[in-house]
């Protein structure tokens, strides 16, 4: 099965474009399967696994603690995987097809208030070391709501800080331009000018057109994303944050208040990158007391029966 598995990442690496993140989901659910295999047969033939295995394989993680969501990821990857096997002809047919996934939790996204946003941007002391970049980190997922991958991935030749835009690549590859905010533009041009100033850049290909990182770690190369959340994660602690708030939470926060400030559905989904706005009609719930209050100022009828109430 390890050579299928190999083959199986190639192909989501140079054929889907998949994301590192999305690849490293992949493989890591796809080792625990020929795990729980080993663990439960020997070495089982791809030929020979049937649904009554893979629900079994589901069924251990469940004992586990495992919840729904991440049981369907798993069950997404490996009906993703016996798809590819289909159709590169090694098996007849898609095992994963025939098991039902996990009805999915209901998981409102968590966000920062106002006040709690704004103590985190200004938490990052330029005068420290690395206060500048952090600050910059900071600033950007704010302003611009995007994920932890496509921050990490950013080139400086992303950039057009004059206009105040940065080009993102996001899931499957796909560019889009989304806007920066002044705060974000004066904290990145900070931080880049000291970082050239220094010298403190490197080619990170050997490529005629070498690629220069714009966040950078103590060794001069590119943040990783997991870097990026141990700085977040540092400066959600120096605030005294009881809540556990991670890049994501940014995200949340950037796309909630938004909404709050009137930005309608489909210019929040462009910005975030959404293919779908199913994705992105799930931040209604956490602001419907501002549509509701919107709704009483502007619809003629709104005020009718008097100030309606604040939903507890």
């Amino acid at each position: 099965m390890e050579k299928e598995v190999e083959g199986f990442i190639r192909y989501l690496e140079v054929e889907r474009g998949a994301s590192e993140h999305t690849v490293k989901g992949y493989t890591c659910d796809l080792r625990m399967f020929s795990e729980y295999l080993k663990k439960n047969g020997g070495a089982i033939r791809l030929a020979a696994i049937d649904h009554i295995i893979i629900r079994g394989f589901l069924a251990e993680l469940h004992k586990k603690g495992e919840s729904r969501n991440s049981l369907g990821r798993r069950l997404a990857s490996l009906r993703s995987f016996f798809r590819y096997l289909n159709r590169e002809g090694i098996i007849e047919i898609n095992p994963a097809k025939m098991v039902s996934s996990p009805k999915r939790e209901k998981m409102l996204p968590s966000f920062l208030t106002l006040d709690e946003a704004i103590r985190l941007m200004e938490s990052a002391d330029g005068k420290e070391k690395f206060g500048l970049r952090d600050r910059a980190i900071l600033e950007t997922f704010y302003s611009a709501g995007i994920r932890v991958s496509e921050l990490a991935s950013l080139n400086l030749d992303d950039l057009n800080l004059g206009d105040g835009l940065v080009r993102v690549r996001g899931k499957g590859k796909k560019e889009r331009i989304v806007p920066l905010g002044s705060k974000a533009i004066k904290a990145i041009t900070e931080y880049v000018n000291r970082i050239q100033d220094t010298g403190y850049m490197i080619h990170e290909s050997p490529t005629p057109y070498p690629l220069h990182p714009v966040f950078l770690n103590r060794f001069g190369r590119r943040l990783t994303a997991r870097g990026i959340e141990g700085i977040v994660a540092k400066y959600v602690k120096r605030i005294g944050m009881i809540r556990h708030a991670t890049p994501h939470t940014l995200r949340h926060t950037f796309a909630t208040h938004l909404l709050d400030g009137g930005a309608d559905l489909r210019s929040i989904q462009e910005l975030l990158g959404h293919a779908s706005l199913s994705t992105t009609q799930k931040y209604i719930h956490l602001s419907m007391d501002k549509l509701m209050e919107v709704y009483d100022k502007t619809h003629p009828r709104g005020k009718e029966h008097g100030k309606r109430k604040t939903r507890k």
